[in-house]
């Protein structure tokens, strides 16, 4: 313990006793809390929102094969708490049992969807997006995203 607290002092280069300390950060720390941020704001720069919406026919996709983790649920209204109608995940669990019970169902990526069924962004709707799942056959599924779960390109 007076190893690590000697170590945390000397990275720290505190001086002084009592409660007249002065804090003054070692260079060397500041190398190693600049690269931690660094890290940090590069990481969630880089946060990998693989769900998009197309700008000009307002549908939903996830490109096949995204390297990036992600899970992503549909809500049945625009809160969390209400049940997921719908889940876009990269997690096999997630996906190959529906293990979330969602109506609509659970998938890797847009591609796997039934043929025909899309799925279209409507508008905002407070801190949410408001999509419609539509069947080839034309039935259509009101549903929310939270918002940041997609881009528009």
């Amino acid at each position: 313990m007076n190893y690590q607290l000697n170590l945390a002092y000397a990275l720290l280069n505190i001086r002084g006793t009592g409660h007249s300390r002065t804090f003054k950060i070692h260079p060397d720390m500041k190398k190693i809390l600049t690269i931690i941020l660094l890290l940090a704001a590069f990481s969630r720069s880089t946060g990998q929102t693989v769900a998009r919406v197309d700008k000009k026919t307002k549908e939903f996709f996830i490109p096949t094969a995204s390297k990036a983790q992600y899970r992503i649920f549909g809500y049945e209204f625009a809160n969390v708490s209400t049940r997921k109608m719908i889940c876009f995940s990269s997690y096999t669990g997630d996906v190959g049992a529906n293990m979330y019970n969602c109506p609509l169902g659970s998938y890797f990526d847009t591609s796997l969807m039934k043929e025909g069924d899309r799925i279209v962004y409507l508008g905002a709707a407070g801190s949410f997006s408001k999509m419609n799942y539509i069947t080839g056959s034309g039935k259509k599924t009101f549903f929310y995203f939270p918002k940041g779960s997609f881009i528009i390109k």
